[in-house]
């Protein structure tokens, strides 16, 4: 099961980045996909500078059927069927409840729900071929509770999770395995983005914003993406077989 080929949606900077690094190293042909050609191809051009072999998949958008159809279809035509899928791609603005208005609720749940449902659709025939399957979804402990000001955000990773969940159930008595990794506060780009979004609205410094986030952490730090990844190496690996269904928060403590 070491060398097979997987396909990792926004694949080109933060987590995406790190599972498609890790499942290269383990010995994985990647195939990345993402909307945008440059970081794609930079993490492309990384992976075969280590000796690995990825494919880049750009203009490959999870909102769209029509994309993520031809995506697929091309990632399978270019490197056999797909045996580990891992839906990533997201997005998380930030605004109060009643400044949520339906184009950001509806731009939130179309990335992050209905994306992971037009992808794991697409792709699970290919799945099924390849034997020993593994899908994973990039949740957020935003799933697993609640957090102020990321009501879109949130409600879509709870669905995340309980998509997972329903399929895993499908595909119990097959040889596919579904399972979710919840991360806490990464530090990543998205967190970046966060840390602006906080500071402009209270006039408090990067520094003082990020130390309030790692504080929810009871370890007292941001999560790494690499450790996001490794649990997903983990997953997809022969030692994970009879782990489907699961939400894995990898949070240092902060959902128990």
């Amino acid at each position: 099961m070491s060398r097979r080929h997987a396909l990792v949606t926004g694949a080109g900077s933060g987590i995406g980045k790190a599972i498609a690094l890790a499942l290269a190293a383990d010995g994985h042909t990647v195939s990345l996909a993402g909307r945008r050609a440059a970081p794609l191809e930079a993490v492309r051009d990384e992976i075969r500078a280590s000796g690995g072999e990825a494919f880049v998949h750009h203009g490959f958008d999870v909102t769209d059927a029509g994309s993520v159809e031809r995506g697929i279809a091309g990632a399978i035509a270019q490197a056999d069927d797909i045996a580990v899928l891992v839906n990533c791609a997201g997005e998380a603005p930030s605004a109060p409840f009643e400044k949520t208005d339906l184009a950001l609720w509806q731009r939130v749940l179309s990335i992050n729900l209905t994306g992971v449902f037009l992808v794991t659709q697409a792709a699970l025939a290919s799945v099924r071929r390849a034997g020993n399957g593994r899908i994973v979804n990039v949740a957020s402990t935003a799933g697993l509770t609640g957090y102020a000001y990321v009501s879109a955000y949130c409600a879509s990773k709870h669905g995340v999770i309980g998509l997972t969940r329903a399929l895993a159930l499908e595909l119990a008595r097959s040889d596919v395995t579904v399972n979710a990794v919840c991360p806490g506060f990464t530090d990543t780009p998205l967190i970046d983005g966060a840390l602006d979004t906080i500071s402009e609205k209270t006039g408090r410094s990067r520094e003082d914003a990020r130390a309030t986030l790692a504080r929810a952490n009871p370890q007292g730090r941001l999560v790494t993406p690499g450790e996001v990844a490794h649990t997903i190496s983990w997953l997809v690996s022969e030692k994970a077989t009879a782990i489907t269904g699961q939400a894995i928060a990898v949070a240092g403590g902060e959902i128990l």
